[in-house]
């Protein structure tokens, strides 16, 4: 494997992409110092009318022999009057570049493109090897990242042992940046200029502006740090970090002084006045409007939310609230570690997808609560609007008459027990909706009961399966027991079966009446 320049291999040149750090030419590593000084050809990116920091970084390593190439970004704002707006003019700018590098390479010239920091990571080069690497060999030279750099520079841990480590663009939507933000130990803020006041606010909503350092320019000689909280937000270049350290959350690490947690008191030294409600609340199917008012003020006063965590992830990040998201089938764990924290005063809400009632955490909650430990935490139960009545009301008055509601999961009750509850449904003529139809390990459970409700039910029994109503991939389609295609049902579905006199009108509008002749 030759070198850039070194003329061991005739044909085509071959294709460089060398991370030359954040800035400090001494975190150029050695293999990168040694091909920039052999390369043939020298690539780099640059703004208009701005000097290219890659090629700053590296220019004491360029040898007077190579031919340089600079590859001048023709919008870095996102304002543009190219026909195919910011993106149409970097995709025609990447095209052009690309072309200009192949040239050298199909003459047998190596090519050594520049790179901040790492070349993959937010890095331009990687737009050029989208384009070249299929038809050149190319080799990527790892370089030490800014966020590297910044770390250092703040002289934090920023994450330890098991803690998660979130790299975050300050373009991501500002809710979005605080849920994400709120979800982790450890966090690297990039991307940020016009951003940064959003990003703050974030920051701020996920309880994490009292951990963030601000970073400008890491490892140079303009470098600058300060609290996030102190940055004056029009000072902020593109080339700035965020870096939010993992020990806020543990209570280690050099950062703001806080006053330490008192220690949990023991169940037996714990009394009335210590322990708080725990709330139980229904987040509705899916849209921010089917969430009823009293559910939004609750959720708005408690300092911890605990749930499963698509339901979690939901419920706004604000300043003071800890999200606690676990995931499928821990249900019991679950509201044992709320009714934990009810029990040392902290304010809880454990959240639920539609009614928490309905197939909820409802149950789970009070099932745990029957531990004798928390005979003192009151529980308060708050409703929501359930799937059934969402699905329901898109397709019009389906249940409008007699129901009945049965879940085909068997994770907690025997395949059985389904059958027979299915089966005496079937009998009494009533509309069932049907939960959790089925999952990645059940796929089986929708034909059984299919097969089985046409042995009491007409092949032309109305059926309506909703999808993922309320959301933006809703989907709702009205059919009959006999076409229902089992296959396509998963467990993003709703089945209403409906009963012998459930009809159809002209409009498509299903309906069961309230009467029986």
């Amino acid at each position: 494997m030759s070198a850039p320049g070194s003329g061991a291999t005739p044909g085509p040149g071959r294709l460089w992409g060398v991370g030359v750090g954040p800035g400090d030419p001494e975190l150029v590593t050695l293999k990168a110092a040694r091909l920039i000084g052999s390369a043939d050809v020298v690539a780099y990116h640059s703004g208009v009318g701005k000097p290219s920091n890659a090629r700053a970084v590296a220019a004491d390593l360029i040898p007077a022999s190579a031919t340089e190439e600079c590859l001048t970004y023709p919008v870095t704002t996102g304002r543009t009057d190219h026909p195919g707006g910011y993106a149409g003019a970097l995709e025609d700018f990447y095209v052009e570049a690309a072309g200009r590098l192949a040239a050298h390479l199909e003459a047998g010239r190596d090519v050594v493109v520049l790179a901040e920091g790492d070349p993959l990571f937010y890095g331009s080069f990687m737009y050029l090897h989208d384009r070249l690497a299929e038809r050149f060999e190319t080799t990527v030279v790892p370089g030490v990242p800014a966020f590297a750099a910044a770390t250092a520079t703040v002289a934090w841990p920023l994450v330890r042992q098991t803690d998660v480590l979130a790299v975050l663009p300050g373009t991501l939507p500002e809710a979005e940046l605080a849920r994400r933000l709120a979800d982790t130990e450890g966090a690297v803020i990039m991307k940020l200029g016009r951003t940064f006041p959003a990003v703050r606010r974030a920051l701020e909503a996920a309880g994490r502006l009292d951990h963030a350092m601000y970073v400008e320019r890491a490892s140079t000689d303009v470098e600058r740090r300060m609290p996030v909280r102190d940055v004056d937000p029009t000072s902020v270049p593109y080339f700035s970090i965020i870096v939010v350290t993992g020990d806020s959350l543990h209570g280690a690490g050099r950062r703001p002084a806080t006053a330490p947690a008192a220690a949990p008191a023991t169940p037996a030294e714990r009394t009335g006045a210590d322990v708080a409600e725990l709330l139980v609340v229904g987040l509705g199917p899916g849209p921010g409007g089917w969430l009823t008012a009293e559910a939004t003020a609750a959720l708005a006063q408690v300092d911890h939310v605990v749930g499963y965590a698509p339901y979690v992830h939901r419920v706004p990040q604000r300043a003071g609230l800890t999200r606690h998201a676990s995931g499928n089938g821990v249900e019991i764990d679950r509201a044992r570690a709320a009714l934990d924290l009810a029990l040392a005063g902290e304010r809880v809400a454990v959240v639920s997808g539609g009614d928490a009632g309905v197939f909820g955490m409802a149950t789970a909650v009070l099932e745990a609560a029957e531990d004798p430990c928390y005979a003192s935490v009151p529980v308060r139960v708050l409703p929501g609007v359930s799937a059934i009545q969402a699905v329901a009301a898109r397709a019009g008055a389906p249940i409008g008459g007699d129901f009945a509601v049965l879940s085909l999961s068997d994770r907690l009750k025997p395949w059985e027990v389904v059958e027979r509850r299915l089966s005496a449904l079937s009998e009494a003529d009533m509309v069932v909706g049907i939960y959790n139809p089925a999952s990645r390990s059940r796929t089986e459970q929708v034909v059984r009961a299919q097969k089985l409700l046409l042995e009491h039910r007409d092949p032309d029994t109305v059926v309506v399966v909703g999808r993922d109503v309320g959301r933006a991939e809703e989907s709702l389609e009205v059919t009959t027991l006999g076409a229902l295609d089992a296959e396509a049902i998963d467990m993003k579905c709703l089945l209403l079966v409906g009963a012998s006199h459930t009809r159809v009108d002209a409009a498509g509008r299903v309906w069961t009446p309230r009467w029986i002749r």
